[in-house]
């Protein structure tokens, strides 16, 4: 088992957030900091996903750096893509730039 490096850092919620934290504690059997670790991973990985749309879209990253930046597999990405009907931003170099980062897995 990995042992991961951890700190302790404060935080000031609003009391109803807090009932809430200790509400799902008592119901999952987890300790509030563990509560509040997923939850911080889920906004992670949505607001990562966000991040990476958004350059897809813009045209600064290409599918595979989107994809790295959210932390997803090409093709996973691919099908995000499809899901969130965005527009496609890909052209003959992000082709060659995925080809390229498909050959180094």
């Amino acid at each position: 088992m990995e042992l991961l490096a951890k700190e302790v850092i404060s935080a000031r919620l609003p009391l109803e957030r807090v009932n809430q934290v200790n509400m799902i504690a008592r119901e999952e059997k987890i300790d509030k900091s563990t509560v509040l670790d997923r939850a911080l991973e889920q906004y992670i990985r949505g607001w990562s996903l966000k991040k990476a749309i958004q350059s897809y879209t813009e045209g600064t990253s290409t599918l595979s750096r989107a994809a790295e930046i959210a932390g997803l597999t090409v093709w996973e990405m691919v099908e995000v893509i499809a899901e969130t009907k965005t527009p496609h931003q890909y052209g003959v170099k992000d082709l060659e730039m995925d080809l390229k980062a498909f050959k180094d897995e």
